[in-house]
């Protein structure tokens, strides 16, 4: 369960390569600090291997595109689903925070993302951006992703825990269980 997503436009230039059933290696570089230890969380705590490289002209564009290249490469890994579980979740708490999220590899697009941030950066990196990139890789890997801010106010937390428990979450979505497509149609 591998793949490998360039997306170069007049704005971004972003290649990945992408191991699912990985144990957590990461080389990371988008120019934003932040974004890439968000980026390293996710991936370390959802056992994924990622090679990714990011250059752009501007933070709103270099993250959205990171998502689409993300979801594509989660969507071709993943294939046509056959063995995963499907669905996951995880609680992950950190310090004062606590997040739950969950994901339904479903084949359809949704997201809700009631984590709310108080300030317009944080560690230099636009808040608005953390719910933009929860849409556009749901958008782009097609599934259900929910996110929900159970307690705490660190803003710092409040994005890592989301990034974490969002890698152990589809970690465990993507667990081979046998070899048919979890789904009552045959399809998803």
């Amino acid at each position: 369960m591998q793949a490998q997503v360039k997306r170069r436009t007049r704005e971004t230039d972003i290649t990945a390569e992408l191991k699912i059933n990985g144990s957590g290696v990461y080389e990371i570089s988008t120019s934003l600090p932040f974004f890439d230890h968000l980026l390293a969380s996710f991936t370390k705590h959802g056992r994924f291997d990622l090679v990714l490289k990011a250059q752009g002209d501007h933070e709103h564009h270099i993250v959205e595109d990171v998502a689409i290249v993300l979801g594509q490469a989660f969507r071709e890994a993943v294939g046509s689903k056959a063995g995963i579980r499907r669905f996951g979740h995880a609680v992950v708490p950190m310090d004062d925070v606590l997040v739950l999220v969950a994901v339904d590899i479903s084949g359809r697009s949704y997201c809700s993302n009631s984590i709310k941030f108080r300030y317009k950066r944080v560690e230099g990196l636009s808040t608005e951006l953390i719910g933009h990139f929860l849409e556009s890789f749901a958008s782009e890997f097609r599934i259900n992703l929910h996110a929900k801010l159970l307690d705490g106010k660190n803003e710092h937390h409040k994005a890592e825990a989301l990034f974490k428990a969002l890698g152990v979450t589809l970690s465990m979505a993507l667990e081979k269980r046998g070899d048919d497509v979890p789904s009552t149609k045959g399809v998803l």
